[in-house]
């Protein structure tokens, strides 16, 4: 029988995006086992490749628009209007990182104190433009720490300081907030409902907040950071106070580098851990139903996985069926072994050699077949040393009551 592998790999940040890594990993297995059944499922954690993985998944089509970029400048940009039968709903779907992702801030500007979320609002505009019925927003791979605010103002939203001028933008502008006023805000905002993907587990402000948490790795210094988070609070304060929402700790709020917080408090979006709007469109349940063995993969693996990352979240579906798991990751970070409570039987940096970060990323796809490859030959030796069940792999693995495969 042959052995039938699930690929349900995210992607590889400012790199490969999911639907390539999937390919890559394809590749690989393949190089071991030649007869292997493979599906491929990418899966997409609101970042890159969110857009194009929905649409492709759904049939539907893409739509090339010009937004603001993060540090200001113009880029070419995208969204997309789902696939579905007729007379049912017009749904777009789009990435903030298609306007305002980290790749698109050249190294020497990286900076969060000063980029700005901007593009993502005139992307909603476009959907809106298009006719959308409702609007999927998916946070990943932020180049920005603005709190949403560069979006809002984008669709109307007046943020003031205390002699009533409009906010530059950029995070630390949040500091001089002292005023919001929604009444210039886009009126189809109220009719069209935007559904928001994002890490459930990143909050706004404090100590686990995103200026602390992800600020250096958009290139703030410990000054920049401490000078963001006093900014944040002080935009939480504000929001609080005139606009109703506790946006401080607010599950999800801290998405995006603090674009959750904007898109619920100022434009009226409802936040969803991202894999719950992901599996709408993806069904994933059905392929491991059907499989003996899963890779999934993702740009590195730390204490932060299981916090709504993809791998755990696949691992831990994996589980219900017995199916042991293997990610494939670019770095290997702190504390990454607890993920083997989660359901990741094996991790594997895809690093075998020291290598500089632009080498890595140039040389992406083909360090993921190779790990594959590499993987796929310690699977089929372990096959070799333990055949306990048709597939290989042992029905000691599967719980019970769980189906065979």
């Amino acid at each position: 029988m042959a052995l039938r592998v699930l690929v349900a790999p995210s992607g590889f940040k400012e790199s490969l995006e999911a639907e390539q890594v999937a390919e890559c990993i394809e590749e690989g297995v393949l190089r071991v086992v030649p007869d292997a059944e493979i599906s491929k499922a990418p899966m997409v954690d609101g970042g890159e490749g969110f857009t194009k993985t929905l649409v492709n998944a759904t049939g539907g089509t893409l739509h090339e628009v010009t937004v603001t970029g993060p540090v200001g400048e113009p880029v070419e940009s995208y969204f997309g209007i789902l696939g579905g039968a007729e007379g049912t709903p017009r749904v777009a779907v789009l990435e903030m990182a298609a306007a305002a992702g980290l790749r698109l801030v050249p190294r020497d500007l990286r900076d969060p104190s000063g980029t700005t979320t901007y593009g993502v609002g005139e992307l909603i505009r476009a959907a809106l433009d298009a006719g959308a019925d409702c609007i999927l927003v998916g946070c990943g791979d932020s180049g920005t720490t603005d709190g949403g605010a560069g979006m809002a103002q984008a669709l109307g939203v007046r943020l003031l300081d205390r002699a009533g001028n409009e906010l530059d933008r950029g995070g630390a502008e949040l500091a001089r907030l002292d005023s919001v006023d929604l009444s210039g805000r886009d009126p189809r905002l109220d009719s069209v409902p935007i559904e928001v993907a994002c890490n459930w587990h990143n909050v706004l402000c404090g100590p686990r907040g995103v200026a602390r948490v992800f600020g250096p790795q958009k290139g703030a210094t410990p000054e920049a950071v401490e000078k963001l988070d006093a900014a944040l609070e002080n935009y939480a304060a504000v929001i609080r106070e005139q606009v109703g929402v506790d946006a401080r700790q607010m599950p999800g709020g801290g998405a995006s580098g603090g674009l959750g917080t904007g898109l619920q408090a100022l434009v009226g979006a409802t936040l969803h851990p991202r894999y719950e709007i992901v599996s709408r469109y993806l069904e994933i349940e059905s392929l491991l139903e059907k499989a003996d063995l899963v890779f999934t993969a993702e740009g590195g693996i730390d204490f932060q996985t299981p916090r709504g990352k993809i791998p755990v979240e696949i691992a831990r579906r994996a589980k219900r069926y017995g199916l042991p798991v293997v990610a494939i990751v670019g770095t290997v970070g702190k504390d990454a072994q607890i993920n083997h409570d989660h359901g990741i039987d094996a991790y594997v940096s895809i690093l075998q050699a020291p290598v500089t970060l632009d080498q890595a990323i140039e040389q992406a796809c083909d360090l993921v077949t190779v790990c594959a490859e590499d993987v796929m030959r310690l699977v089929m030796l372990g096959r070799e040393l333990a055949p306990a069940s048709p597939s290989g792999f042992g029905e000691e693995l599967r719980p019970e009551g769980a189906p065979a495969v």
